[in-house]
């Protein structure tokens, strides 16, 4: 793969967009980084020239600074070859403990903001590269958009819709048009977004503190994720490099471990009712 892409990251301020971004200018390529405060980036932008690095104010909340940053980007670099739709935000709690105004808003960032990023970045592959050249779409999920769980479920909900929208797009994607979608899956790094993590009050019907949620809750302040988010952003820019890369990529041991136990449950309760769907075609 080139070592001159430019790479589109969402999310720039902390976490895997900001170690990724760092790690993509170290190695040489060009960064549009965006962020709703743009001027967290300052240090990155003394550090770097401007023909390596733009910085734009994007909230993907709103749909024209999306619109608007892809053609900042087009005006100074021509091109874009890896978008990395990254941001995203945290809202804990049981389902009746969350508002349904935050489950609302956590899902226009989550979901519809990168559906919006998703939209342009097609676009900009298809009508902007060079025919043929297409592109990377990386879909930062987690490993909750494959299995919930007790205290995270309008964030997984979100999670599960962004890579239900995401198999659909690269299945309706011409080959033709060179167009590669990856949802990134992670679990259990450590990252700026976990102090940044809401817990909305528990429900009063869930105060029993055995709970799974609840331990959760309270727990959740001395919890350290084992991952080192460095190491994780190495393996994604390996993933962006791969000449077909995975639909899926499930990162980090944490993320194999529980997607392995899906899989086992879902295969066994498959096969224990199996007998139950035959004989239900229509009557000749």
């Amino acid at each position: 793969m080139s070592t001159d892409r430019v790479w589109f990251i969402t999310g720039t301020s902390t976490g895997f967009g900001r170690h990724l971004a760092e790690l993509v200018l170290q190695k040489g390529e060009k960064v549009v980084a965006t962020a709703r405060r743009p001027s967290v980036l300052d240090d990155l932008v003394s550090k770097y020239p401007s023909d390596q690095l733009l910085v734009l104010k994007v909230d993907v909340n709103v749909s024209q600074d999306i619109v608007d940053a892809f053609a900042a980007t087009k005006d100074k670099f021509g091109r874009i070859d890896v978008v990395v739709n990254n941001a995203a935000y945290a809202v804990m709690g049981e389902l009746e403990a969350v508002s349904e105004e935050e489950a609302r808003k956590l899902f226009d960032t989550n979901f519809w903001g990168a559906m919006c990023v998703s939209r342009e970045a097609v676009k900009f592959f298809r009508e902007v590269n060079a025919p043929g050249v297409g592109g990377r779409l990386l879909q930062i999920s987690s490993i909750t958009g494959l299995i919930g769980g007790a205290g995270m479920t309008y964030y997984a909900a979100s999670k599960h819709a962004l890579e239900g929208a995401s198999e659909c797009l690269a299945a309706e994607l011409d080959p033709a048009w060179n167009i590669k979608i990856t949802i990134v899956e992670p679990a259990s790094f450590h990252t700026e977004g976990q102090a940044k993590t809401t817990w909305v009050p528990a429900h009063p019907a869930y105060s029993n503190p055995e709970l799974p949620a609840s331990r959760m809750r309270n727990g959740w302040g001395t919890y350290s994720p084992p991952g080192d988010v460095r190491k994780a952003v190495e393996v994604i820019y390996k993933v962006a490099s791969l000449p077909e890369p995975p639909l899926h990529f499930l990162l980090g041991e944490n993320a194999i471990m529980y997607a392995r136990k899906k899989l086992a449950d879902l295969a066994a309760d498959t096969n224990k009712y199996e007998s139950w769907s035959e004989g239900l075609k229509k009557n000749p």
